[in-house]
């Protein structure tokens, strides 16, 4: 145990709190976390799982008389708490007559001190808008419209700062105006990028690129199974930026999602890519294999097959799609070094940004703190496109981006369309935006239903999925299966699966802060290299954790309780991340929404095995829960610059 964690549990033991929230308390505060506690005990609720009467009791032990419920220092915690509740939500700010009201729900006496407390400790900042109105004013006789009163915000300091920044850097790329091409130029650049490649685009996407070449920033919309045109519009884009000598930067938010995009980019430039490491989500079943679509109940693994799966994953080498393909038939003029997506993290550690088109893949994933990065170290006079499909999940962290950019009216909205009929991934995503999720037709199984009557029967399922069913009939190996859960806890939630997966995938002892060399790992937070949702297989341990990504990339953890069991994650931690296969499981009791079904749909790009233990909620749930609104300050601040 470190030194600076038995300080701080020490100070734990004099409050009555237990020493196992040490390590939490310690990551959460920072330096000087045992001084910081020990002068203010409310800094408790820093942590979601403790509770406001817990962190009284503990304030009421540690400082006796001198824990009043006026305490400067409680009404600031108390309305910060309120505040991280609300940014566990998505919201990036709460109104202040509405933040008054909930505070005041907590026994607060006077909301307003508690406001005013938490803005003197800077544990909350104070944002102000004004609503601009669409009434016309009457200006005769003299009259001169008032101005209205500014709508006041609260929000936490670094999402607050974030949303403002973000802001700020828009209109400072916006404000650049400049085309990169006029629009004959783009159409002839476009045309002749497809020609040259071998493909075309449909009319919708071919002004959509002219778009994104005479307009800073734009958002580029598609559907679920547009991958293919995606990539071609890519490649053209690519076009657009050589011949205008500006260059192109393409990231995704994670190293998988960056991988599915290389391999995207390989097939459309007529690259060999490995069927089974890297898919389009409609890639038909190795021949011999059968399937309906229709609800299945997967045969148990044979016993010899027990310790196999993770350890299979190539130690060397890039995934297929993100090798050099100079040599290949592409849309590029000879000569040229093709494009290739890397992830957000390794965009970002590369900053500043010089190329004068930067296009983000997966752009529903990004929340402001992240987004306010990438727009940050664009240059000048560069144009930003966030390729984004609408019917997603906004992020799992704070903000809505697209969504406000696109709904500010300061940016421009194209939409990518391709013809093509889409595969049965992409359809039932479809059906599901639409509030239905039918059974639809999957003659290479890249769709299948299993039912589940109980939680535990589920979890069973998904490690018969996993670990037999998948690689056997669809030859896609165990470390190319991301298990999706709608949940956290309980027996079919992330943690249970996590630890099912790892005793039959790299069964051992944990001797590693819980991790063996092979394990299966999620990043949780941001590090050199590496980002929120990135996975990976833990390769080294002596001097230092070091974990390969997706694509082959090792990277040097920073910080190893950055790291979490990866064989099973939540919907929150796979959006923005893409993979060959997922099993996405949907425990009984467990809420659903039309938004989490589609965004798990969506991270599969050849083959989705949807595990329902619902009891028909799972249709209930797409039918009657759209998207939840969150409380955003972006449209105000774009339109106010």
């Amino acid at each position: 145990m470190s030194e600076a964690i038995e300080q701080v549990s020490a100070v734990l033991d004099r409050m009555g709190a237990p020493r196992a929230l040490a390590p939490r308390l310690l990551a959460a505060l920072g330096a000087g976390a045992a001084e910081r506690l020990d002068a203010d005990p409310w800094l408790l609720l820093r942590l979601p799982q403790v509770t406001v009467e817990q962190t009284d009791f503990c304030a009421r032990k540690h400082l006796g008389e001198g824990a009043r419920p006026d305490d400067p220092r409680r009404l600031a915690a108390l309305t910060a708490h309120v505040l991280r509740m609300s940014e566990a939500r998505g919201h990036t700010a709460v109104e202040e007559k509405q933040l008054a009201t909930v505070v005041g729900r907590l026994g607060v006496a006077d909301p307003a001190a508690a406001l005013e407390a938490a803005v003197a400790e800077e544990s909350a900042v104070v944002l102000e808008s004004i609503d601009e109105g669409d009434e016309d004013f009457d200006f005769e006789e003299g009259g001169v419209p008032e101005l209205p009163d500014p709508d006041r915000f609260y929000a936490l300091p670094d999402v607050g700062h974030a949303e403002q920044r973000l802001g700020d850097q828009l209109l400072r790329l916006i404000g650049g105006n400049d085309p990169i091409m006029d629009l004959a130029t783009a159409t002839e650049t476009v045309d002749e990028a497809s020609g040259r490649g071998g493909f075309t685009v449909s009319e919708q996407t071919r002004d959509a690129l002219v778009t994104v070449a005479l307009r800073p920033v734009t958002v580029l919309r598609h559907g679920p199974g547009d991958a293919a045109e995606v990539a071609r519009a890519l490649v053209c884009m690519e076009a657009i930026a050589t011949d205008s000598q500006v260059g192109i930067a393409v990231a995704a938010p994670t190293a998988q999602a960056a991988a599915a995009v290389n391999a995207d980019l390989a097939r459309v430039r007529g690259t060999d890519v490995d069927p089974a490491s890297a898919g389009t989500g409609d890639t038909a079943a190795p021949e011999g294999t059968e399937g309906t679509g229709e609800e299945e109940r997967p045969e148990a693994p044979p016993e010899a097959e027990d310790a196999q799966g993770a350890e299979e994953v190539q130690e060397t080498g890039e995934s297929p799609g993100t090798g050099d393909t100079r040599g290949s038939e592409s849309a590029r003029k000879p000569g040229t070094p093709p494009v290739r997506a890397v992830s957000l993290a390794g965009l970002l550690a590369g900053a500043p940004v010089e190329a004068g088109l930067v296009v983000l893949c997966e752009a529903m994933s990004v929340g402001v703190r992240r987004a306010a990065e990438l727009a940050s170290v664009c240059a000048d006079g560069a144009h930003l496109v966030l390729l984004a499909d609408p019917d997603q999940a906004p992020s799992a962290t704070p903000g809505q981006v697209v969504m406000d950019v696109a709904v500010s009216r300061t940016a421009h909205v194209a939409e990518l369309s391709d013809p093509a009929e889409p595969g049965p991934i992409a359809e039932l995503a479809a059906a599901v935006a639409g509030g239905e999720v039918p059974r639809v037709e999957a003659p290479g199984r890249e769709v299948v239903r299993v039912p589940a009557a109980s939680a535990e029967e589920a979890a069973h399922r998904v490690v018969q999925l996993v670990t037999d069913s998948i690689p056997r009939a669809l030859e896609i190996g165990a470390e190319h299966v991301q298990v999706v859960a709608a949940r956290g806890d309980g027996p079919a939630g992330a943690r249970a699966l996590n630890a099912a997966c790892k005793e039959r995938l790299n069964p051992g002892p944990g001797a590693h802060g819980g991790f063996d060399v092979g394990d299966r790992v999620l990043f949780t937070a941001d590090g050199p290299g590496y980002g929120p949702g990135d996975t990976g297989y833990l390769r080294e341990v002596d001097g230092g954790a070091v974990v390969e990504l997706t694509g082959g990339g090792r990277v040097r953890v920073a910080d190893p309780s950055a790291l979490r069991p990866g064989w099973a994650v939540t919907v929150a931690a796979a959006h923005g991340g893409r993979w060959p296969a997922v099993v996405a499981v949907f425990p009984p009791e467990v809420p659903v929404s039309r938004p989490q079904v589609y965004t798990t749909l969506t991270r599969a790009t050849r083959h989705v095995s949807l595990v329902d233990a619902t009891g028909g909620g799972l249709e209930t749930g797409v039918r009657e829960n759209a998207a939840k609104e969150r409380t955003t300050r972006l449209v105000g601040i774009l339109r106010e610059g």
